[in-house]
């Protein structure tokens, strides 16, 4: 009896296991560290990104509302700004409203639209950007279960296999089966919780990110107005 309790720890359904149940372990275990590599790539990219936001926000404000439009933009340029999304977002609205207001262009050229086109392709790329490697934590939670499942397989078919060479239904012919089979089950839900815990929860980040650049654009498109509306009542 002792013999079979031990088939049932950690050392022993490792022991137990055929190379194949050993390699959907590993395949397993690989994931695991790739979900938590990404989780913790993305943390830090995140903190950091609300941190710098925020202080780019408090110190664009009082700029633009003094119309210091080359101040503000070198402002969002610094460097310890690189993870700040609205960053991004406000210096390639200012830099493209700066550009056109500078040309000798018709009359009729809508300055404004095209800072709110500059606007809207930096907003979706910082998006894209922000999404980089969720990807792979959702292939991750949908994919584990089944290897986990492809596991519990193997290891139903080597207790069947311990049946058939002994010649009897007992609970030592088929433990090292059954070892296998709930190891691999488990383990793939051990996987596979935290990779969908963890997308979903970035997902949520990055949705609050794009309501954060969206408020900062309509506030700046608004600025560009105001400025084009000045521009015009002293020509």
């Amino acid at each position: 009896m002792e013999d079979v309790h031990s088939q049932f720890t950690i050392a022993g359904m490792w022991g137990a296991m055929t190379p194949l149940g050993k390699g959907v372990v590993i395949v397993l275990a690989l994931m695991s560290v790739w979900s938590l590599t990404i989780a913790i790539e993305r943390l830090y990219r995140f903190q950091k990104a609300k941190k710098e936001s925020l202080q780019v926000a408090k110190g664009i404000t009082p700029l633009l509302k003094q119309h210091k439009l080359e101040d503000a933009i070198n402002f969002a340029k610094d460097k310890k700004f690189k993870h700040s999304h609205l960053a991004r977002v406000l210096v390639a609205g200012l830099t493209e409203f700066q550009y056109e207001a500078s040309q000798d262009l018709p009359a009729d050229f809508d300055i404004v639209d095209s800072g709110r086109r500059a606007i809207e392709r930096e907003t979706l790329m910082t998006a894209a950007e922000m999404k980089k490697g969720l990807g792979n934590l959702a292939t991750i939670s949908t994919t584990a279960p089944f290897i986990g499942l492809f596991g519990t397989v193997v290891g139903i078919i080597t207790a069947f296999q311990g049946m058939a060479v002994s010649g009897s239904g007992g609970l030592g012919a088929v433990s090292a089966g059954i070892a296998e089979a709930l190891g691999a089950t488990a383990f793939g839900l051990f996987v596979a919780i935290p990779a969908v815990w963890l997308y979903n929860y970035f997902i949520n980040k990055v949705e609050r990110f794009q309501v954060e650049m969206s408020n900062s654009s309509s506030q700046l498109v608004d600025f560009f107005m105001k400025n084009q509306a000045r521009a015009r009542a002293r020509a």
